[in-house]
C-alpha cells in the first residue's frame, strides 16, 4: 500500500463526503481528486520524475493538501515547508534536497523569489494566486480542476520515499528526515487505530501542515474518511472556536501552547463544543494542572497524552483511562512498534530506570537525507542482524509497570551541584502555582554550581507573583538542588514554528 492509496480507497467509498473545510470552501473527496490530478499532470508534463523532490511552501490550505496528493501521484517526494520560513532557510532546503519543483503562493513571493536565486535545481514553480513579480520561465499558474492529462502510475513501491520533512539539526542546519511510503502508512494506521478515528469525525487542524502532527491529521482523515477543518493557525483562538462550534468538530489536536491560550480565554462558555469527543496532545508534555483544567472544561471528551518525533512520527500514547492513575505519563509504545530504555553503553534497562528511549518499528525513518554521520548517531544496530533501530535522543524514566515519563532531551539536562536536574520536573512544579501561564526552565553557567537552574515565567492577566514566591514554592515540592536560583518574569516565551517553546536562546 502506498500513502496516497489511503485516499484512493476513501474516494471510491465516499466520493461526495467532505474531505476539507477551509476558508469558506467545502471540498469533497471527488473534488480534491480532480484538483490533485490536474496538478499531478502538470508536474509530469514539466518533467518531474519518480523520486524527484517537490517542496510545498504554502499556508494551511486546500492547495497544500491537493499538492501532497498530486506529488505522490506523480511518483515524487513531497517536502512540506512552514509558511513562516525565511528565504535563507528555504534556499538551504531546496539546495540540500536538490528540489525539482516548488508549489507555493503569490503572497509568499518575497520569500520564495529570494530563495530561488540560490536554488538552481528548481525548474518549475507552481503558484496559486496572482503574482505581479518579474517574469520567470519557471513560473506556472496553479491548474484548475479537470485541466491536463491524468498521470499514469510511475511504478512507485512502498520502500520508495514519500516525504522528506526537515527538522532542526544540532549543527544549526536542518536535517531532512527521509520517510518511505511504508514508514508513513505504518504510522498512519497505528495512530488512527488507537485513536479510533472514523468517517463520522470532523478534525480541527490549526497546526501547520508542514509539522508532522498537523500533516498526519490529513493523512489519517484520508485513511478513515473523516473531514478536516483547516485553519491557518491558532493566533485568533476565538475565531477558531467559532469554527469548531459551527462545524461541530469532534477531534481537536493541539500542543501545550494552544491549550494554555485556550484555558486563558474568559469567553469559552459561549461556544457550543459539545460535539467534541477527543483532544490529543503531543510536541511537549501537558502540565498536570492543564490536564485537570482541560478535563473539567470538556468532560465529554477523552484526552490522549502522546509523545513522538519526526523521525518516526509517533512513539507512545497514554490510554485515557490511565490519566487519573498516572497523569504525567506519556504511556507506552503504540501498536506495531517496540520501545525500551538503554543506558549510556546501549544496555537495555529494567523498569524503574532512567535512560534513552529506543524505537523499533516500520514507522522508523530511513535516515537523514545525505547525512550519513548524523544518521549513524540515531540509527544503530537492532535486535536482528542487519536491522537498525532509532535512538531518540530523549531521556525517559519508567515506573514499576513500564509506563513512560519524559525526563528531558539528553542535551537539556541541567547539571547543578553535581546533581542532574530534569527541567520538565521543575516546570511541572512551577505550573502548579496559580497565575502561571507558561514556564521554561534552563541551565545557565554558574561559577559555584557549574550550572544554575533558571526559570522564565509568563503570568496570566491580573496575576502577581514574585521571584521569592516561585522559589519558595519549588523548595516546598522539590529537592533543594532542583529549585531555581533565578526566576525571570517575561511578557512571552520564544516559540518555534510549530508552537514549542524555544529554549536555545534562553540559556
Amino acid at each position: 500500500m502506498l500513502l496516497h492509496h489511503a485516499f484512493d480507497a476513501t474516494l471510491a467509498r465516499l466520493p461526495d463526503h467532505p474531505a476539507l473545510v477551509c476558508a469558506g470552501l467545502r471540498v469533497t473527496h471527488a473534488e480534491l481528486d480532480q484538483r490533485a490530478d490536474a496538478l499531478a499532470g502538470l508536474l509530469r508534463q514539466r518533467g518531474v520524475q519518480r523520486g524527484d523532490r517537490v517542496a510545498l511552501f504554502l499556508d494551511n490550505s486546500v492547495e497544500f493538501v491537493a499538492g501532497v496528493l498530486a506529488v505522490l501521484r506523480a511518483g515524487a517526494v513531497f517536502m512540506p515547508v512552514n509558511a513562516l520560513t525565511k528565504h535563507d532557510k528555504l534556499a538551504y532546503m531546496l539546495r540540500d534536497a536538490r528540489a525539482a519543483a516548488l508549489l507555493t503562493q503569490a503572497t509568499l513571493s518575497d520569500v520564495w523569489r529570494a530563495a530561488l536565486a540560490d536554488a538552481a535545481s528548481v525548474h518549475t514553480v507552481v503558484v496559486t494566486g496572482a503574482d505581479d513579480g518579474p517574469a520567470d520561465a519557471r513560473l506556472q499558474a496553479w491548474p484548475e480542476a479537470g485541466e491536463g492529462a491524468v498521470p499514469h502510475d510511475p511504478g512507485t513501491i512502498d520502500c520508495d520515499l514519500a516525504s522528506i520533512i526537515y527538522t532542526s539539526g544540532s549543527t544549526g542546519f536542518p536535517k531532512g528526515v527521509m520517510l518511505s511510503h511504508l514508514n508513513m502508512v505504518s504510522a498512519m494506521r497505528s495512530v488512527s487505530g488507537y485513536l479510533g478515528l472514523n468517517e463520522r469525525d470532523t478534525i480541527l487542524c490549526a497546526l501547520p501542515l508542514a509539522f508532522d502532527y498537523g500533516l498526519y491529521q490529513v493523512l489519517m482523515a484520508w485513511h478513515v474518511g473523516a473531514t478536516v477543518v483547516l485553519e491557518r493557525g491558532f493566533s485568533f483562538p476565538v475565531q477558531v472556536l467559532d469554527t469548531m462550534a459551527r462545524e461541530r468538530v469532534t477531534v481537536f489536536p493541539g500542543v501545550p501552547t494552544m491549550f494554555a491560550t485556550l484555558l486563558a480565554l474568559k469567553s469559552l462558555e459561549r461556544f457550543d463544543l459539545h460535539a467534541l469527543r477527543m483532544i490529543t496532545n503531543t510536541a511537549a508534555a501537558l502540565s498536570e494542572p492543564h490536564i485537570a483544567q482541560l478535563r473539567a472544561l470538556f468532560p465529554q471528551a477523552t484526552l490522549y497524552s502522546m509523545y513522538g518525533l519526526t523521525e518516526c512520527k509517533r512513539v507512545t500514547y497514554l490510554p485515557p483511562e490511565q490519566l487519573d492513575i498516572r497523569p504525567t505519563s506519556v504511556g507506552r509504545g503504540m501498536p506495531n512498534e517496540e520501545v525500551w530504555l538503554v543506558d549510556d553503553e546501549g544496555r537495555r534497562l529494567p523498569n524503574g530506570s532512567v535512560g534513552e528511549l529506543v524505537i523499533r518499528g516500520s514507522n522508523v525513518m530511513l535516515g537523514y537525507w545525505e547525512k550519513p554521520e548524523e544518521t549513524a548517531k540515531r540509527l544503530k544496530p537492532g535486535l536482528l542482524p542487519g536491522e537498525r533501530v532509532l535512538y531518540s535522543g530523549d531521556l525517559f524514566r519508567t515506573d514499576a509497570e513500564g509506563w513512560l515519563y519524559f525526563v528531558a532531551r539528553r542535551d537539556d539536562i541541567i547539571k547543578s551541584r553535581g546533581e542532574k536536574v530534569s527541567p520538565r520536573e521543575v516546570e511541572n512544579a512551577i505550573h502548579a502555582l496559580p497565575g502561571v501561564y507558561e514556564v521554561a526552565v534552563v541551565g545557565v553557567d554558574d561559577a559555584v554550581l557549574g550550572q544554575a537552574v533558571k526559570a522564565y515565567v509568563t503570568l496570566k492577566p491580573g496575576a502577581s507573583l514574585t521571584e521569592r514566591d516561585v522559589i519558595r514554592h519549588c523548595l516546598a515540592r522539590l529537592e533543594s538542588f532542583m529549585a531555581p536560583k533565578v526566576v525571570e518574569f517575561v511578557e512571552a516565551l520564544p516559540k518555534t514554528d510549530t508552537g514549542k517553546i524555544r529554549k536555545a536562546g534562553l540559556a
